[in-house]
């Protein structure tokens, strides 16, 4: 790892010697051991790295990454949580709905033939 970062650094260090005139493309191209070519090459990517590098990037941390798996499992964790909730409200509904029937159904029955109560007593007679 460390080798190759060493190998990296004398490639820029000779792409800024062609570049500032010190070497041309064809002592630079030799001292790399690769053709014009490669070494044209080998340019085009150093400059644009470092163009890159240098552009303005918003302040802090960067982003994190996003994992396609990750997020879509969020996701359907999300729809399934919706769903349950839902299902248990609905479940709730249907109970009230069962209670209350309950209830009108009952209170029918006892009502039916049965003189109301509540009325005034008359003691004594």
């Amino acid at each position: 790892m460390e080798e190759e970062r060493k190998l990296a650094r004398e490639r820029a260090a000779i792409i800024l010697q062609v570049r500032s005139g010190a070497l041309t493309a064809t002592e630079g191209a030799e001292r790399l051991g690769v053709s014009r070519k490669t070494y044209y090459e080998w340019e085009d990517r150093a400059l644009k790295a470092m163009a890159l590098a240098l552009e303005n990037h918003s302040p802090g941390r960067p982003p994190v990454p996003l994992d396609a798996e990750k997020e879509e499992l969020q996701r359907k964790v999300r729809d399934l949580e919706k769903k349950l909730y839902l299902a248990e409200k609905t479940i709730e509904v249907k109970d009230l709905l069962s209670a209350y029937e309950t209830f009108q159904a009952g209170g029918a029955k006892k009502n039916k033939g049965e003189k109301p109560k509540g009325g005034k007593r008359r003691f004594g007679k």
